[in-house]
């Protein structure tokens, strides 16, 4: 266990650096002058020329990164914004929760919805269940985010009136007199149904077919045949079965919900880091775009670290590989 931890780590290192390589390369050597932004419209040369120097910009561009991953792993620091000098960190670290909030609760609500209904589908194939599980499916892979929110928005919030349209609620402290944990879980009821819909409908049809592939297997006959109970022979011999792919994919798709969050917190207007990074690419606030993009590759980084952490436990054959 301990050598598959330390290749997964140095692993996790390799991905770290070369995002961030990458990542600044794109950001810093593009034909725009990061000291020109910094000072604004109305830069004058004396400005642009004190701007480079603090930036870094007249050495060569490994040295550039060099100091840019240094600032990073060991001050911690990802630089101040062009538009209004906030430090980056506090806007990250702001807008970070938001997306957090509605990433992690979003998962939490399709695999809920998704594992019994796919395993319930799977147990009884071509009836009523199984059929319209299927035409959901089709339904939630076929539509986009931004469509599914503002059908939401209008008809279960504006309509309806059982939702709030837009807006966040803070989890600990309120903001702006809204907060605690039910005001939080209410406005974020819409966006984690637009994650639900999209994801879930993938998750069911994976988990159908994995599913009917272990009820298949000699182990599951062999448990029915010692008069195993059903429960017990999808609990214990299934079930495991099915959640060892369920989890890398978990681990994959992630990355795609926090790529899908600026979508949706475009429609419910959730100041997370899709928010932040539209507004910074906007505005050619190169810090804050770099501090996102970072921040969050970072953050699917160790997500996938800890999902193949749990892998092994679930399969310790893979302790091996």
């Amino acid at each position: 266990m301990g050598r598959y931890l330390i290749r997964r780590l140095l692993w996790a290192v390799v991905l770290f650096v070369s995002v961030t390589a990458v990542t600044y390369v794109i950001f810093f050597v593009i034909p725009v002058d990061p000291a020109q932004l910094s000072c604004g419209q109305l830069a004058t040369p004396d400005c642009v020329a004190r701007a480079r120097h603090f930036l870094g910009l007249g050495r060569p561009v490994p040295i550039q990164y060099l100091h840019f991953l240094k600032r990073l792993v060991i001050d911690g620091q990802l630089g101040r914004s062009f538009a209004n000098r906030e430090s980056v960190n506090q806007i990250v670290g702001d807008a970070a929760p938001v997306t957090a909030s509605l990433v992690i609760g979003g998962a939490v609500f399709w695999m809920a919805i998704a594992i019994p209904i796919g395993i319930l589908s799977a147990l009884r194939p071509r009836t009523l269940l199984d059929r319209a599980t299927m035409v959901l499916v089709l339904a939630g892979i076929s539509a986009h985010p931004v469509w599914i929110g503002m059908l939401l928005a209008y008809f279960v919030a504006f309509r309806l009136g059982l939702a709030p349209i837009t807006g966040y609620c803070n989890f600990f402290h309120p903001l702006l007199g809204c907060g605690g944990p039910a005001l939080w879980a209410f406005h974020l009821m819409l966006p984690w149904i637009t994650f639900t819909i999209l994801f879930a409908a993938l998750y069911v049809r994976f988990i159908r077919a994995a599913t009917l592939e272990a009820l298949n297997e000699d182990y599951v006959r062999t448990a029915r045949a010692k008069g195993a109970p059903e429960w017990v022979v999808i609990r214990s011999h299934v079930l495991r079965t099915v959640l060892l792919p369920v989890v890398t994919m978990l681990g994959m798709d992630v990355g795609v919900a926090l790529g899908g969050s600026i979508f949706t917190e475009t429609v419910f207007n959730l100041p997370g880091l899709g928010r932040a990074l539209i507004g910074s690419v906007t505005d050619f606030d190169l810090p804050v775009t770099v501090g996102v993009v970072v921040f969050a590759t970072t953050s699917i980084i160790l997500f996938n670290l800890v999902v193949d952490v749990l892998y092994a436990f679930l399969d310790p054959r893979i302790r091996l590989v």
